[in-house]
């Protein structure tokens, strides 16, 4: 009885353990069943934000040649040589046809399409698609520029099943697991042999695993190597398959798998693998590619290509050699394949970015109206103004401008820095960002170079002056000595930078030679605080001192912030603020945010029309004649800057499309030995002729007419009287002094007295207003005189 008793006890005991350990064992795997759900239904990754260029708008007129399309191709990795399938070009004479790939765009989805254009005289004469628009327009997909990542650094770019080969689908599967669509998620065989080769190694090294498994290792657990980890994945395994279908897994472990390492930031999936690898979307890989990245599931550092691209060559072949067993491919397929290349690109393209200036710009505006979490986790797709053609034209002509200063002085100007920034002074759009040379470390001094900005402010100063009414391009300065008390310095007594006095000169050629005495007693006249309202209506919001000494550019700013000065300038007195992003949209498609026009007029147009034709006449006869010379018949506008000791140097200006702004200096701020004149604008000038330019063709307000006024004294003059020059001004502006051939002109009714409305704002009669004449040649040829 008592051995029964005993019995019936261990009994009960290993009852109540087994369903003890049935419990815990539905506990735990209820709770990996929790975790399995949460992760798997819940937000799977954080997808990085992926930031784009301007798409390129092909259509009739536009002023594009075929080499410059044909750039913009390959920075898409397009072939050439056929257009028979999507990614793919070819030219033929003047025709250029295109087989352009679908893309997302902020207007909704462009469908692939061929897309034949053909080319005359240096434009686009005519554009054919087979999938026209209603605008007449065709679209290329923008440039990938970079992304804005998470901080654990995974990449990756989400597809559907359906968009992946299927030679792919099927060749990944007959490497990696052949029964994944019989299993349940775990391989018994494939298991025991793990197990057992474990035993006898001593340690778990042997894997065994199927793609579910694979799966539940990259998307679950850590990669540490033990048998617990080993339990966990297997039941995970099963519970996966239980919950869900084989399809979705499948898709998920096509966009989860590690494929490689682009310095800190891990490539995730085949869509982006593609990208990294090959410059293609994964819809356009053929059987060599994709047995590539199928072999680089294997191992994607022993196999990377670059790296050991013998051993890449070697493992893609084992992979086609098991696919031709499997009956995947044919043996024809397979030789083909197997004498292929590797092909992979020289440079790796996805991961990485192609412009990491501009892209640091649109970073720290994005960051000002979305939260971290939203760009670097919601798969966001943010479109910006950057044109690549413009883009590369600046960091071609930056590099070798810069290399050819340092060339000419290479221990004064040894580390010699800058930054160059393009616009569209129309409208505001940022269309390039070059922000220092040699790799870019996030310092940006486009953006983060507060320097003293020289004669550039004078137009400010000028535009003050011009805005009293009481002054005109011809009113007499006064550039003789000044002494100023100004705190911190007793007895200012700025100079000239050619150190001579020039005594009464017209306000234009003033302004055109950049002398600083002529502006400071034009400055003192308005008064500093006119002058800071000047520069506040050109776009200056940050902190300016109210010291004379502001007046020869003693006040700091980024070249940023001198572009948004010289854009309003351009505009004819509109404001735009600067902004590099067009449109953000979630990666559902939905528009989250569009950045249209938002302009505002904060310059009068009659007095914007006047500095505009000032700072006409700097470039035709002043500090900047050199790029007249180098760009004739643009009616280009700008201006030079040269700070103390010449420690920076600057040119701003534009032309009908483009506001460029550059900066040359040293970062410690030590002396350059360069000028605005010789330092920057040769840069500036090398920039603008790669690029095509439109002329400057502002049109004169109702208020401003053509007079002939007196180069000397500024007073009322009319053709064929001595120091006669015929320049624009403000009507209420006009002197009421009149010099002895004008009134005798006058008085006999001999001159002719009509404003030429076809050009100007407003036509008058004798007895409207004092003499004036028309004349059929521009206001700029005879007030080269004034200059001389």
């Amino acid at each position: 009885m008592r051995g029964q008793r005993g019995f019936s006890i261990i009994g009960l005991l290993v009852v109540l353990l087994l369903l003890g350990a049935l419990g815990w064992l539905g506990w735990y795997a209820w709770q990996l069943d929790t975790v399995v759900r949460q992760r798997f239904e819940g937000k799977r990754w954080e997808i990085p934000a992926k930031v784009y260029a301007r798409p390129l708008e092909l259509y009739a007129d536009a002023a594009l040649q075929p080499a410059e399309v044909m750039n913009e191709l390959k920075l898409l990795n397009y072939r050439s040589g056929s257009y028979a399938r999507p990614g793919q070009y070819l030219l033929n004479g003047n025709t250029l046809l295109i087989n352009s790939r679908e893309f997302r765009f902020s207007g909704g989805r462009v469908p692939q399409q061929v897309v034949r254009i053909r080319f005359s005289d240096g434009k686009v004469s005519e554009v054919q698609s087979t999938e026209p628009g209603s605008d007449g327009m065709v679209r290329l997909e923008p440039v990938t520029i970079g992304g804005i990542y998470p901080k654990h650094n995974e990449d990756r770019v989400l597809v559907q099943l359906r968009q992946v080969p299927r030679i792919l689908i099927a060749g990944l599967l007959a490497t990696e697991d052949r029964q994944f669509f019989v299993h349940h998620g775990i391989s018994v065989r494939g298991l025991a042999r793990a197990v057992s080769t474990n035993i006898n190694k001593g340690s778990p090294r042997q894997g065994g695993s199927t793609l579910t498994q694979q799966l539940v290792k990259n998307f679950y657990l850590s990669p540490e190597r033990t048998i617990k980890r080993k339990a966990n994945e297997a039941l995970m395994a099963l519970l996966l398959e239980q919950r869900y279908s084989k399809t979705e897994i499948l898709e998920t472990y096509i966009n989860e798998i590690n494929l490689g390492q682009n310095g800190n930031h891990s490539i995730n999936g085949f869509g982006l693998a593609a990208q990294f690898y090959f410059g293609q979307p994964i819809s356009e890989l053929n059987l060599a590619q994709s047995a590539l990245l199928i072999g680089l599931v294997k191992g994607p550092s022993q196999y990377n290509p670059w790296r050991n691209p013998e051993m890449a060559l070697a493992r893609r072949n084992t992979v086609l050699q098991i696919m031709l067993q499997q009956g995947v491919i044919t043996q024809d397929q397979y030789d083909t394949a197997h004498d292929a290349p590797l092909g992979v690109l020289k440079t790796p393209l996805a991961g990485r970015s192609l412009f990491p200036d501009f892209l640091d710009v649109v970073r720290r505006q994005l960051r000002a109206e979305y939260q971290d979490s939203d760009l670097t986790g919601e798969g966001l797709f943010v479109y910006t103004t950057l044109d690549p053609r413009v883009q590369l034209a600046t960091q071609r002509a930056f590099d070798q401008s810069l290399s050819r200063l340092i060339k000419g002085a290479p221990r004064r100007l040894a580390g010699l820095q800058g930054a160059a920034v393009v616009a569209n002074p129309q409208n505001g759009e940022l269309l390039a960002v070059v922000g220092g040379r040699g790799l870019f470390t996030g310092y940006n001094r486009a953006l983060d170079a507060q320097r003293q900005i020289g004669s550039l402010v004078k137009p400010a100063v000028y535009l003050a002056g011009l805005q009293t009414g009481r002054y005109t391009l011809m009113t007499p300065l006064n550039d003789g000595p000044i002494s100023l008390s100004i705190p911190g310095m007793r007895n200012w007594k700025p100079r000239n930078y050619d150190l001579r006095n020039h005594g009464d000169v017209p306000l234009a050629k003033a302004l055109a030679n950049s002398y600083n005495l002529a502006t400071i007693h034009l400055g003192m006249d308005v008064g500093v605080p006119n002058v800071i309202n000047s520069l506040r209506n050109l776009g200056i919001t940050s902190d300016i001192p109210a010291y004379p000494s502001l007046m020869l550019g003693t006040v700091q700013l980024s070249p940023l912030q001198v572009l948004s000065m010289y854009q309003t300038l351009g505009a004819q007195g509109f404001y735009h603020p600067i902004r590099a992003i067009s449109s953000v949209v979630t990666g559902k498609g939905e528009t989250l945010q569009r950045y249209g026009l938002a302009m505002r007029q904060t310059v009068d147009p009659s007095s914007a029309y006047l500095i505009n034709t000032a700072l006409q006449g700097v470039v035709e006869s002043g500090t900047a004649k050199a790029a007249a010379s180098a760009m004739p018949d643009l009616g280009l506008a700008g201006k030079t800057g040269t700070t103390n000791d010449q420690r920076d140097a600057w040119f701003a200006g534009y032309s009908g499309n483009h506001v460029a702004v550059i900066w040359i200096g040293h970062d410690n701020n030590r002396p350059t030995g360069l000028s605005g004149a010789d330092g920057a604008l040769p840069l500036w000038i090398n920039l603008m002729q790669r690029l095509p330019q439109k002329p400057v063709n502002m049109t004169a307000p109702n208020n401003i007419a053509l007079v002939w006024l007196d180069s000397v004294n500024g007073a009322m003059s009319a053709r064929g009287c001595p120091r006669a020059v015929e320049v624009p001004i403000l009507l209420a502006s006009q002197p009421n002094v009149m010099t002895d051939c004008a009134r005798a002109q006058y008085e006999s009714g001999e001159g002719i007295f009509a404003v030429d409305d076809n050009n100007l704002g407003k036509t008058q009669t004798a007895s409207e207003a004092p003499p004036m004449a028309r004349s059929s040649s521009s206001w700029l040829d005879s007030v080269q005189e004034v200059f001389r």
